[in-house]
């Protein structure tokens, strides 16, 4: 009997050691695999966060935004004129301006009243063929000359300086003389000239200038003036 309860004591404490054991491999495995977690969790932690590359943002036209580049302006519309087009119109232009400013001169310098007439003819009918003439160029893209020029303001200065009958007979001997080159430039153009407006322009200013070389040459020589032709224009 003695022997029984000392074994069963033994049983009892091998049982509570190996019970102890258990308990101390679970708490030392449980401690082992705190660790582990952590280091999962650490190993999985998000990189950190890197700033996105921005882009150039494209225009509509898909080229990177930035100073934006410039379109040509596009130009004036210019027709091609011939070299012999462009000096008529300059030609024309200078020569218009002069009869309107010598015109002036007449009308307050003449002695006689066909003389002075005759000046203020110059200003009322070259004045609205300069006006259509401009007009004509700016469509054609061409810049007429502002000024009668070099020769025409030598003529004007010359001029000037006359009175009475002096000054008649000279300035219709020089509205004889730029008459008889203008019905000749225009009659050219009328006919020969490459484009089509100049032409025409030309064709419906000739009836008047032919009727201030005709006027010329009747108060220059009033005698002749019935038997002298009137220059015709060829169609």
């Amino acid at each position: 009997m003695h022997n029984f309860k000392i074994l069963s004591t033994g049983l009892v404490a091998i049982a509570l050691l190996a019970t102890g054991c258990t308990s101390t491999d679970q708490q030392s495995q449980n401690t082992s695999e705190v660790p582990t977690a952590q280091s999962v969790q650490t190993t999985e932690s998000p990189s950190p966060t890197t700033s996105p590359t921005t882009s150039p943002t494209t225009s509509p036209t898909g080229s990177p935004t930035g100073s934006p580049t410039a379109s040509p302006t596009a130009s004036p519309r210019q027709n091609n004129l011939s070299y012999s087009d462009r000096q008529f119109m300059t030609e024309a232009a200078q020569g218009g301006l002069a009869e309107v400013q010598l015109g002036q001169l007449a009308s307050q310098r003449g002695a006689k009243a066909a003389v002075k007439q005759y000046g203020q003819r110059m200003v009322e009918d070259h004045t609205p063929v300069n006006t259509q003439l401009k007009q004509l160029a700016t469509q054609k893209g061409v810049k007429l000359p502002t000024s009668i020029g070099k020769k025409n303001q030598q003529v004007k200065q010359r001029l000037s300086k006359l009175s009475g009958t002096n000054f008649d007979r000279q300035y219709m001997n020089q509205m004889l003389q730029d008459h008889e080159k203008d019905v000749s430039a225009f009659q050219i153009e009328a006919q020969q000239g490459q484009d089509a407006d100049l032409k025409a322009f030309a064709a419906q200013a000739l009836p008047t200038l032919q009727e201030h070389l005709s006027q010329a040459r009747s108060i220059i020589n009033p005698k002749n003036s019935t038997s002298t032709p009137t220059p015709t224009s060829t169609p």
